[in-house]
């Protein structure tokens, strides 16, 4: 086992069922294909072979980061460590884009627009109407949530400032009291935490990239400012 050290490490989720058909998934909730399955076993044996274990995981309420955290801590020989849930930890939510794919986008807001949606910092898709069917209002998995928490839409920015206050508030507290903790989460997501923990402004934020199915490990000072990070490199696959 790795020496202790105040150190998180987050990792996105691998392939999903709307993957196949490049549609915007968001806070619909989609499960993960055998290959997202293989991604998170892979990556599970890979943390137990450099060392890695956990006290708690943190992950959004979507089942693609609940079956995500099943297939890793399996494939770690840990199945009891605790999953902790917070719709915080949810993917950015795409407004109207969500369930098109880009073809569809495209031929309906035009390309500028579309990339600036789903790439920029600061503006947000068409909002939903209320009275969509895809509006979090009518999903069960928010009914105890305010109306004032669940978006019709967010731009990256919308996303990371409701994702910021459970890092804060929550992760950052474990992290000081020693709480070994991976973080399953979603690409804009973990853009914003990276973001924030890295310091970037908005323009290089648009060409971050966070690698699905690869644990990407920060470590940390005494005083918790970030020492550095890298991603734990998956083996090459052997060759049958």
């Amino acid at each position: 086992m790795i020496a202790p050290a105040q150190w998180v490490v987050l990792f996105r989720h691998g392939h999903s069922e709307w993957n196949l058909s490049d549609r915007f998934t968001g806070w619909t909730d989609i499960s993960l294909t055998e290959t997202g399955l293989a991604e998170a076993t892979a990556a599970g044996r890979r943390l137990a072979q450099a060392g890695y274990a956990f006290d708690e995981v943190h992950g959004s309420v979507l089942q693609r980061t609940r079956q995500t955290v099943t297939a890793l801590l399996a494939a770690m020989g840990s199945p009891e460590v605790p999953l902790f849930t917070t719709w915080r930890l949810n993917e950015r939510h795409y407004g109207a884009l969500q369930g098109m794919n880009k073809r569809e986008i495209f031929a309906t807001w035009g390309e500028a627009a579309s990339r600036r949606w789903w790439r920029g910092y600061f503006e947000a898709p068409p909002p939903l109407s209320r009275d969509d069917p895809r509006h979090p209002r009518f999903d069960p998995l928010y009914a105890a949530l305010g109306p004032g928490d669940l978006p019709a839409s967010e731009s990256l920015r919308d996303c990371q400032q409701r994702m910021l206050p459970y890092w804060n508030e929550v992760l950052l507290p474990r992290l000081r009291a020693g709480r070994r903790l991976l973080v399953v989460s979603h690409g804009n997501t973990l853009r914003g935490l990276v973001m924030h923990l890295d310091a970037l402004d908005a323009v290089t934020m648009e060409r971050v990239e966070i690698t699905s199915g690869v644990p990407l490990v920060y470590r940390f000072a005494s005083d918790l400012s970030v020492l550095g990070r890298e991603w734990l490199a998956m083996p090459a696959s052997t060759p049958s």
